[in-house]
């Protein structure tokens, strides 16, 4: 079935989504990472709506075409309540995947709601993170408050953030992650995102709360899969080895060359890693838990 796009009534605010595949099919909700959007889980979700599986990917508050806090919070209780509205738009339960921000978000909706998904997938972010790779992204999500005069100038600094990565050659891709005002190009994110009262920048436990959310880890029963970038500055193996002693039943999958944005950096490796977990561990799991046909 083609990608449709979709609304969310998460209260305060409406978020924007694409569907991809049978909605007959099991459910994959995809929440990505800060200062991204939807569009970054595209060929993901075209891949897993292939293999059988249906796929919400969903606009954080606050990015991309979803609407922002109206009063300019940004905090884990908003996102994690944000993940009850999805599950509850897709109506049962799902398996949640979550990159950076995303995971934080799913990790803290299961700690409050242990009975809200099928599994867990976390990209790249545990409890546990490494500061000089936060503070790289934050700096680098920060760096530009006044905008950008053209797409050249985006490209440019998202060639200095990700010089691993080749300078994309087609320029109008990038328009996906921005917002134009006045001729002038900015990140399609709301700003407060990273700023609390008077703009000073909010402290780090605002959205990442190691105690809150090694907490929910140790509660989670449900199938857990982490998967780390191999190059990563965000999460250390050690960090990952951590989270897994938090959650012994949980599955680890390291990916050589990727770096914090996993699947952007190895969508294919990524893909099949996530398939192989959903076939094995939550396909087999659906087979005891639903009623047989006749």
């Amino acid at each position: 079935m083609a990608t449709h796009s979709v609304t969310i009534d998460a209260g305060d605010v409406r978020l924007a989504a694409d569907a991809f595949g049978d909605p007959q099919h099991p459910p994959v909700v995809l929440l990505h990472g800060g200062g991204q959007t939807r569009h970054s889980w595209r060929e993901t979700g075209r891949q897993l709506s292939a293999a059988g599986w249906h796929v919400l990917a969903v606009d954080l508050r606050g990015h991309g075409e979803s609407e922002w806090s109206p009063d300019g919070v940004y905090n884990l209780d908003r996102f994690a309540a944000d993940v009850s509205a999805i599950v509850d738009h897709v109506g049962r339960q799902p398996v949640l995947v979550g990159a950076s921000l995303g995971g934080l978000s799913a990790l803290a909706a299961l700690g409050d709601w242990p009975q809200l998904a099928l599994g867990l997938v976390l990209v790249d972010v545990s409890p546990f993170l490494q500061p000089e790779g936060t503070t790289r992204i934050r700096e680098f999500m920060t760096a530009n408050p006044d905008g950008f005069a053209s797409l050249e100038e985006v490209a440019d600094a998202i060639a200095r953030y990700l010089p691993h990565r080749p300078r994309p050659r087609k320029l109008d891709g990038l328009r996906k992650n921005l917002r134009q005002v006045d001729g002038r190009y900015y990140w399609h994110w709301d700003p407060r995102f990273l700023a609390g009262p008077d703009d000073w920048p909010v402290q780090r436990d605002t959205l990442h709360d190691p105690a809150r959310l090694g907490a929910a880890a140790r509660t989670l029963r449900v199938p857990t899969l982490l998967i780390r970038g191999g190059q990563s500055d965000v999460l250390s193996m050690d960090d990952a080895r951590h989270f897994l002693r938090l959650v012994p039943h949980a599955e680890f999958c390291n990916i050589d060359d990727a770096h914090h944005m996993v699947a952007g950096d190895d969508n294919s490796t990524f893909d099949a890693a996530m398939i192989d977990f959903l076939e094995r561990r939550i396909r087999s799991r659906l087979a005891l838990i639903e009623p047989k046909s006749g």
